[in-house]
Order: structure tokens, then sequence, then C-alpha cells
């Protein structure tokens, strides 16, 4: 990651109050002769293999609780008005830059999944997803499976654009039985 970049992604974090820390994942382009790259595809926690097998998480044992249904819905409208917030709070006056924008991608989702989860919704767990390109005159599919159960299972997604970048954002709530 440049210099410049660094400097002012740390202090657009830091003037945030961002959850995670620009060094955690410092970043290397591969240098190309005599060809220019536009663009950087990256994907978040997964660039640098086994950083998370370092501390593995013990085993939680719980009770059955029989509970097949939840108690309280995933609040779709609200999760929804949250990502408008934060999208737009983040990104309103930011130029595309892709050092800047994949560090964004990961800040912007511990900030949702951390809201998300100040509703307090029991038995549901929360997989946040940004993606963050660059605006200029190209088609994107995003798509995503899994195993889903139609009847509690829900999902909340928002779009942003500015003059620059365009960010997708979605919000899986997978209820857990």
């Amino acid at each position: 990651m440049s210099d410049l970049a660094k400097e002012k992604a740390a202090r657009l974090l830091k003037k945030r109050g961002s959850l995670s820390s620009l060094g955690s994942h410092d970043f290397k382009a591969k240098e190309t002769v005599g060809k220019t790259k536009d663009s950087i595809s990256t994907v978040s926690y997964i660039d640098e293999p086994g950083h998370h097998d370092d501390n593995p998480r013990p085993a939680v044992q719980t009770e059955n609780t029989y509970q097949l249904s939840p108690i309280r819905r995933f609040p779709v409208t609200t999760v929804n008005d949250i990502l408008k917030d934060v999208l737009a709070s983040y990104l309103q006056e930011e130029k595309y830059e892709a050092e800047l924008c994949r560090q964004m991608t990961k800040t912007i989702s511990e900030v949702v999944k951390a809201r998300v989860k100040e509703l307090m919704i029991p038995r549901y767990k929360i997989l946040v997803l940004i993606s963050i390109g660059q605006l200029s005159n190209q088609n994107m599919r995003v798509g995503s499976r899994c195993l889903w159960d139609a009847a509690n299972d829900t999902f909340s997604t928002h779009t942003f654009k500015n003059r620059s970048l365009f960010a997708v954002a979605n919000v899986y709530g997978v209820y857990s039985e």
C-alpha cells in the first residue's frame, strides 16, 4: 500500500472510529512489465491463509431449547436503514482508490455487523458482505448461494453510488435452531 493511501486511510478510519486496523493486512501489488492495472480485485479476510488458525475458538456447549422458529423476526427495514446510513456516511465524499476501498470494505462490514448486533436479535447469525468498485460504465453481477430456510432466514441489501464508485451491501440473517 502506498504511503499516501495508507495515511489517507488511517486518517479516515481514525476520524470515524474504525474497528479495524490498517496494518493487519498489508497489500502488495504484483508488478507487471509493460502493463498497467486499472483495478484490483481482492477477497477480504481470505487473502492471508492460516491467519484464523492461530486462535481456535473453543467449542460452546448449549442445551437444547427445542425452539424451531424465532420469537422475534429479523428486522429487514431496520437493517436497510443501517445499511443506507453507514454506506452514505463512509462513502459519500470518497473517490475510488483500490487500496483504500479494500480497507473500507473491511471497516464498513465491521461497523454494519456491530450495529446489527446492537439490535439484539436472538438466535440469528449475521453475515455481512460489502463490494466496492469503480464506476466506469461496466456491468457486475454479485451472486451468493447457501442452504436457506425460506420461513426463517432473510436478507437485507442496499446499493450506493457516487461520482466515482459504487457499493453493494448485503446482510444475511440466518436463523440458528
